[in-house]
């Protein structure tokens, strides 16, 4: 994947931010907690993927922990002040965006650093909400949007050559052109549901997709892998359900109700002979590691770039996805994706491959818990 360097503002106006300095990282616990280096290919992967030696990647995994208890509690502290946050992974800092600055005083205390935005996460999430209703026309160019907390602002991508599009876009939707900017991209998203039969699952018998998380009674996946009714089996045949839920487009989410021969456990395959112990489903900051299991990739591992993107797939329209910058192909969809030991998402789409790089996005997993009042299986 290449992105091109043209980025624009629209409507003239931009928003100008002093400088940060960067605070120390959160204060950690010293040694990492046993649960979070306990599953080595997680940490190898982390390692591989992001360029750590075993040291810093279990301690980046402590610190993504804390950072993630810390945006819990400010998110619910400061209630319409909050503005996003985001982790850097090569200090360890949590910065949090606030739109009112007397707020700035208990994301210190917090042990986090402020930042006082003119938008922030909630007025960014409502121009998506807007985009979101004012979905492009056939052959356009615009390939998706989302909010980029770092830029206070909501990024719309198009491919080259197309921005007009996105500009069409934006005056349709009627939102304000100051919270937006362009960017030309050589991405072409597309879902994950590989058309052959194989590991780990089947659909039908015509296409395969990857297990999510377990939940009691069954499994979360992706919606694209399978209608409501489909039926489904393990790669074995041992294993049989069906699809009980689905929702794509608008959503990729999907829920599959074992029959017999599954039986759910709290764990991931690491893919290299073991697995990882799945905890909860507390939701990582954008700029967290995070890593991806599938059944044609195995682990790959990187970082979460944005929240609530939106991505125009051949298919239809899907909102709400996060997007990173791990790799994945077909066959991967529906797979799990976690920081640290806590489940994120199941794999929805993206461009590029494994052999070149790319972008995935990923349903995130919460949701797909309440859509269907769905109890994750924890260990």
């Amino acid at each position: 994947m290449r992105n091109s360097p043209l980025t624009r503002t629209l409507g003239g106006t931009a928003v100008a931010f002093g400088l940060v300095v960067a605070a120390a990282p959160l204060a950690a616990a010293d040694p990492a907690p046993q649960d979070l280096v306990a599953a080595p290919a997680q940490l190898d992967a982390l390692q591989r993927d992001l360029g750590l030696d075993s040291a810093a990647a279990a301690r980046l995994l402590t610190q993504e922990a804390q950072a993630r208890s810390v945006e819990n509690d400010l998110r619910s502290e400061l209630g319409d002040a909050f503005g996003g946050s985001v982790f850097d992974a090569a200090t360890g800092a949590l910065t949090v965006s606030v739109t009112d600055e007397s707020a700035a005083h208990a994301v210190r205390a917090a042990g986090a650093t402020p930042r006082v935005v003119t938008y922030g996460e909630s007025v960014l999430d409502g121009v998506v909400a807007d985009l979101n209703s004012s979905t492009p026309g056939g052959g356009t160019g615009v390939t998706g949007w989302y909010v980029d907390t770092a830029g206070d602002s909501v990024v719309i991508t198009v491919r080259e050559g197309e921005t007009a599009d996105a500009e069409r876009l934006v005056e349709q939707a009627g939102v304000d052109s100051g919270a937006v900017r362009v960017e030309e991209s050589s991405e072409q998203p597309r879902t994950y549901a590989d058309i052959v039969g194989g590991d780990p699952y089947s659909i039908n018998g015509t296409g395969r997709c990857s297990i999510g998380f377990a939940v009691e009674g069954g499994f979360a996946t992706a919606g694209h892998c399978g209608d409501e009714g489909t039926p489904v089996e393990s790669e074995d045949g041992s294993g049989t359900g069906s699809v009980s839920g689905s929702v794509f487009p608008g959503s990729d989410m999907g829920y599959v109700e074992a029959a017999s021969g599954w039986t759910p456990t709290a764990t991931v395959n690491d893919y290299d002979g073991g697995t990882v112990t799945v905890a909860g489903s507390e939701e990582a900051a954008e700029g967290a590691s995070i890593c991806r299991s599938g059944s044609t990739t195995g682990w790959h591992c990187g970082t979460v770039e944005s929240k609530n993107q939106t991505v125009v797939y051949p298919e239809g329209q899907v909102t709400g996805l996060t997007r990173t910058d791990v790799c994945a192909e077909p066959g991967d969809s529906g797979g799990s994706w976690l920081s640290g030991d806590q489940a994120q998402g199941v794999t929805s789409g993206g461009s590029g491959n494994c052999t070149s790089g790319g972008t995935t996005y990923f349903q995130p997993l919460n949701p797909i818990l309440e859509e269907w009042n769905l109890t994750l299986v924890t260990g």
